[in-house]
């Protein structure tokens, strides 16, 4: 499968434009402040229908306009057969509109992930630097494109998380909040499951990547719950620590007024190998060490779609070897050219650091949001 064609209107900075990609894909060369993250902003919403940089949708609708859509052509290799993914929101009503072949889907759920693309950019080394709240986020993505029905145990487990705090907040007696304790159990219980299942199959993979990346030691990425598990515990051990652990903090989460434990809690170690303990790569990782582990996350994530979807992945790279010392970014292109790779779409302030692909990507340029072959 390959993005065939990309239809803007009025997103961000990039007015409307209609656009046919090349088979390998483009590098997009522009200023600073011209729009290029915005390109694959553009393009990236059609995998999760949100942006990957955090933003509101009503801050994705160019200024002075009250719509944006985005919709791209997807075609397979093999058979030629085409299908179209669309998304528009209306800032007015704050709604959303997504459709494939024009039919819109009962669920959300039920079309993310169609154009199986992974972003690498800048702003992934806070998936190092950053509190667990964006390593967690990191990981609801990525399980939420490759494990069914991750998604919906993740939504179910929100949700009651919400009423059970609001419970607690005001101060309703424990019959009332143990009420909600039965179905938070039985989703969290679904989703720290998947994420230690996700992150035991793929801890050599990520250690590889990052050895290869580093040219020196690896690294080591573990799962950290706030409920303690056993070694292989099923799902059923799993939902009875949980239960057991909320029990046991009765008296904590009444003084505090919310959840204190549960796969809202849980984060992602990255350590470097240097030692028996490891150091931990958040706080005291140097800049190229911690740029390493977020390009050694994304190529994690990449594999987990070649692996699931049994698809060659969008490759989306955001100006993402200007902050790499010369021997990562050699080291980084040589392995990108190893594995398989689908369309890459690129960007770079300058035409010679344009290297990947054996530097035969197509060039397009971009001034103002404006973009020309």
């Amino acid at each position: 499968m390959r993005l065939n064609g990309l239809a803007i209107r009025h997103f961000r900075n990039l007015g409307s434009q209609d656009l046919e990609l090349p088979s390998e894909g483009v590098a997009l060369i522009g200023d600073n402040a011209q729009g290029k993250s915005n390109f694959l902003e553009a393009i990236y919403y059609l995998e999760t229908f949100r942006s990957f940089r955090g933003a509101r949708d009503e801050q994705l609708v160019a200024f002075h306009e009250g719509v944006f859509r985005v919709a791209g052509t997807l075609q397979e290799r093999d058979t030629g057969r085409s299908m179209k993914v669309a998304a528009a929101f209306e800032k007015k009503g704050k709604r959303k509109k997504v459709s494939v072949d024009g039919a819109e889907p009962d669920r959300m759920g039920d079309v993310l992930g169609r154009l199986a693309a992974v972003i690498f950019s800048p702003a992934d080394v806070e998936l190092v630097s950053g509190g667990p709240r964006e390593r967690r986020r990191f990981l609801d993505i990525v399980l939420s494109l490759s494990e069914p029905g991750y998604l919906t145990a993740l939504q179910d487990y929100r949700k009651i998380l919400v009423r059970r705090n609001a419970s607690l907040k005001d101060g309703q007696p424990s019959s009332v909040v143990v009420a909600w304790d039965s179905g938070l159990v039985g989703s969290g219980a679904r989703v720290m499951r998947a994420r230690r299942d996700w992150i035991e199959q793929r801890c050599g993979a990520f250690r590889d990547y990052y050895q290869e990346v580093s040219g020196g030691i690896g690294a080591q990425m573990r799962y950290r719950p706030s409920v303690t598990l056993a070694d292989a515990a099923c799902k059923e051990d799993i939902a009875l620590a949980f239960r057991d652990i909320l029990a046991a903090s009765g008296e904590r989460e009444r003084r505090m007024g919310t959840t204190v434990v549960g796969p809202h809690r849980d984060d992602l170690l990255l350590r470097l190998e240097d030692d028996a303990e490891g150091l931990d790569l958040r706080a005291y990782g140097s800049g190229g060490q911690r740029r390493t582990a977020a390009l050694a996350l994304r190529l994690v994530e990449a594999r987990t779609i070649r692996e699931t979807r049994e698809r060659a992945p969008l490759i989306l790279l955001d100006d993402v070897f200007a902050e790499l010392d010369g021997g990562r970014r050699e080291r980084v292109l040589a392995l990108m050219e190893k594995e398989e790779m689908g369309q890459v779409v690129l960007t770079s302030p300058k035409e010679s650091d344009v290297k990947i692909r054996k530097d035969s990507l197509p060039r397009w340029r971009i001034e103002a949001g404006r973009i020309t072959a």
